[in-house]
């Protein structure tokens, strides 16, 4: 896993750079759908080496825009209000899913320009770019939040996506992240969670660990998932510790820092079975939510 310091460049930059920065449409023909037949076009540049991650951070982020991709994912975002910049479909689903587009400019094109632009094979047959919405701040999110999921130095987008997801399915209305934590909306942290990043309000919590703060004099309890510092077991809880509480996980290996720990009013732990020390922490935070949605015990 890549230590924390290192991550200067990529997505733990400074929250400020996840705004939407304000760039203006693409000056580009919008008919209904634009055959496009040379992976060079200069009207595919938002699409180009999506499975670089690198060349993808420094792009997407600081010029305010992200990837959906399939017709699902791209419905789900013009749904919860994002403005679309363009689409690029599969040149046989055209009939189907230009109508997405809503007058954005909608390119087409074979499989192999298709997979020369974007690096892989576009399987799911739909790419649109968006631009992105400027973030709230983490009192707007504490404000009109009951239940949270705080994260800290998760820099996997699948298990971002997956912590997305499972917050939105399992009745926590708010995420906040570290500045060290992954884009959420980056294409696999989108796809991987249906969409549901566009439904759950999150913001960036900066500065790091001491905006905390805030999270406890705002009401909520706040719990880190830990097996140290003498950690009880989640089932065991209070009907007053989950009132309101905010879990918080950190990444897979080094868990949360001591400097989080230190900020919790509980550790808490999940009992785990057959020597198993821990849970992927997606999986982990399922079981989590999930618990601290229901009534105390006994």
């Amino acid at each position: 896993m890549t230590p924390r310091a290192a991550r200067t460049g990529g997505p733990g930059r400074s929250p400020s750079l996840r705004h939407n920065h304000q760039v203006p449409d693409p000056e580009l023909p919008t008919e209904p759908a634009t055959r496009i037949d040379d992976p060079e076009d200069a009207r595919l540049a938002d699409y180009r080496a999506l499975t670089d991650l690198a060349l993808r951070t420094r792009f997407e982020q600081p010029h305010g825009l992200f990837i959906a991709e399939g017709h699902q994912v791209i419905g789900r975002a013009l749904r919860a209000g994002y403005r679309m910049r363009s689409m690029l479909i599969d040149a046989k689903r055209a009939d189907q899913l230009a109508g997405l587009a809503e007058g954005a400019p909608c390119y087409t094109a074979g499989p192999d320009v298709l997979e020369a632009v974007t690096g892989f094979h576009v399987h799911r047959g739909a790419l649109a770019s968006f631009h992105r919405k400027e973030l709230p701040a983490p009192a707007a999110i504490l404000e009109r939040t009951r239940r949270l999921v705080i994260l800290e130095g998760l820099n996997n987008h699948t298990n971002i996506g997956a912590v997305f997801r499972v917050a939105a399915g399992l009745g926590f209305d708010g995420v906040l992240l570290a500045p060290d934590c992954a884009d959420p909306l980056y294409r696999r942290s989108v796809r991987v969670s249906m969409g549901e990043v566009f439904a759950v309000p999150y913001a960036y919590l900066d500065p790091w660990p001491e905006g905390l703060r805030q999270v406890r004099e705002a009401g909520f309890t706040l719990h880190g998932l830990s097996p140290s510092r003498g950690a009880v077991d989640i089932g065991t809880l209070s009907a007053d510790e989950r009132a309101r509480p905010a879990l918080m996980f950190g990444a897979e290996g080094p868990g949360l820092t001591a400097a989080a720990l230190d900020a919790c009013d509980r550790t808490v732990v999940i009992p785990m079975h057959a020597g198993v020390d821990s849970l992927n922490v997606a999986a982990a935070t399922a079981v989590a939510c999930w618990e601290l949605s229901q009534p105390p015990r006994g």
